[in-house]
């Protein structure tokens, strides 16, 4: 049975209308599904060890994509069969400013492109780029020239948090001085647990920088060490529906980066978590 929005209108239940298509049931507020994805610096030394051990393992806990943070000494044809083997997208590449700037850009593109991904995120920043009012700006509009030019290529260009981040200078952190003097197609890839480490509150940069958060980090912060998504004092309920909502998030990227067990193990508890908490 098809159910066009005439049909909804007839039926006169606004959102809570219910219709079958395909044979499955859905509401018609039915909240946004966004995949699950790992962030493999989390298991870095198994995947040092055996890259393809960890890919199969890493699709068998349920994890739909990864993302990468270094390339463990494989070509990027390799590792898309890797991926397509596993059943696994490429979620996002961790990758220097310096490979997005000058000769190098065409080549990460290519690269990244090979094994299907289209989010280039820069993990850290140099010092300088960052040691004053005039630098963080001038980063922005870098950021913001950059993504400029991987949009017409499919591709998105982007900034991850770390705790150092989250420092002031007049008044606001780097964070809102980044974002806040860049374009919209510059990804915010928030990190809620080194957001929250570094003094920062995810949910208020969450709402002051709506539809910038394609990718976003899982990451837990407080409770034991070493403790699982869930199991620490995020308010994952309120990062979720704003994800869901108006971040615009196309992914969920688990990290978990505190060497307490097995890593493999930590990644499973928290994707394990994700799923008991409707993800």
């Amino acid at each position: 049975m098809h159910c066009s929005r005439r049909d909804l209108l007839k039926l006169g239940l606004g959102a809570a209308a219910v219709c079958v298509s395909g044979g499955k049931l859905f509401a018609a507020d039915e909240k946004k599904k966004i995949p699950i994805g790992l962030q493999l610096y989390s298991v870095r030394n198994d995947c040092q060890k055996d890259l393809p051990a960890v890919i199969q393992a890493v699709a068998k806990m349920g994890y739909q994509g990864v993302e990468f943070a270094g390339y463990y000494g494989r070509k990027a044809d390799e590792l898309r069969k890797l991926l397509d083997d596993n059943g696994l997208k490429c979620c996002g590449t961790h990758t220097a400013l310096n490979t997005l700037t000058g000769d190098a850009f065409q080549a990460t593109v290519e690269f990244n492109k090979t094994i299907g991904n289209k989010y280039l995120i820069v993990p850290s920043l140099p010092g300088a780029n960052v040691e004053s009012m005039e630098a963080l700006k001038n980063t922005a509009k870098l950021f913001s020239e950059l993504a400029a030019k991987a949009k017409p290529l499919e591709m998105k260009v982007g900034y991850h948090a770390h705790g150092g981040d989250f420092k002031k200078i007049d008044g606001e952190t780097h964070w809102e001085v980044l974002f806040g003097n860049s374009t919209p197609d510059v990804v915010m890839q928030l990190d809620i647990g080194n957001c929250i480490g570094g003094g920062g509150d995810p949910i208020a940069m969450l709402k002051k920088f709506p539809g910038r958060s394609a990718t976003i980090h899982l990451k837990e912060h407080g409770g034991k060490r070493g403790a699982a998504l869930g199991e620490g004092d995020v308010d994952w309920k309120q990062v979720f529906a704003l994800c869901e909502t108006t971040g615009n998030t196309e992914w969920y990227i688990v990290e978990h980066e505190v060497p307490v067990g097995k890593p493999l193990d930590n990644v499973k508890a928290c994707i394990d978590n994700l799923r008991k908490m409707g993800k």
